[in-house]
């Protein structure tokens, strides 16, 4: 992945709106949801959510499909693994603590004493 592109995915992910929409669409599966469904579960408004959902698929991090007259994102996690990858493969030179805490998210590790 070129740093630019990490970049501007890190970025789209800084957010809290739109680090919630890739939690929500990586739960969501191959399906996706509707912009509509997104909407409702953020309580978010059409054109805010718009945006969120154009920044974060620019980025590479979700994609979209066209259904009729509606349209479903999806997580796009070949392009998550990239970025995940990156950071912890070109930014962290896989430091084997780094890569230990990947393996063990569930377990928050102890702060240091």
């Amino acid at each position: 992945m070129e740093e630019s592109r990490a970049l501007a995915a890190l970025q789209a992910l800084g957010h809290e709106t739109r680090l919630s929409l890739v939690r929500i669409l990586v739960g969501a599966g191959r399906a996706g949801l509707s912009q509509g469904d997104l909407a409702r579960r953020l309580g978010a408004t059409p054109s805010r959510l718009a945006f969120h959902l154009s920044l974060l698929e620019q980025a590479g991090l979700i994609a979209a499909r066209r259904e009729s007259r509606h349209v479903f994102y999806m997580a796009n996690t070949a392009g998550l693994g990239r970025l995940i990858g990156y950071v912890l493969n070109d930014c962290c030179a896989a430091h084997p603590e780094v890569a230990a805490c990947c393996r063990h998210s569930d377990r928050r590790p102890n702060p240091p004493t």
